[in-house]
């Protein structure tokens, strides 16, 4: 296992510290690993788990790659914000 950290600055106030080490674990997925590891988890749980976290991921790849072409699919209305 690597050696997660950060380098506290000279004169940095240690809850800027803190958020920068929470904001490196979360990024990398840390916290919610230990979140998850925290119980037992069932094969059926883990398949549903990951089925979902999927989905979310595809919505975005979908929702920031091309979309379908103009005139094509849903029509979005803008005009009601």
């Amino acid at each position: 296992m690597s050696n997660r950290g950060i380098n506290v600055k000279k004169g940095e106030p240690v809850d800027r510290a803190l958020k920068r080490l929470k904001t490196k674990l979360d990024s990398e997925g840390i916290l919610e690993e230990m979140r998850r590891r925290r119980a037992f988890e069932t094969p059926t749980g883990r398949k549903i788990r990951k089925l979902r976290t999927a989905s979310k991921r595809n919505k975005v790849r979908w929702r920031f790659s091309m979309g379908p072409p103009a005139g094509e699919g849903e029509t979005v209305d803008l005009t009601n914000g």
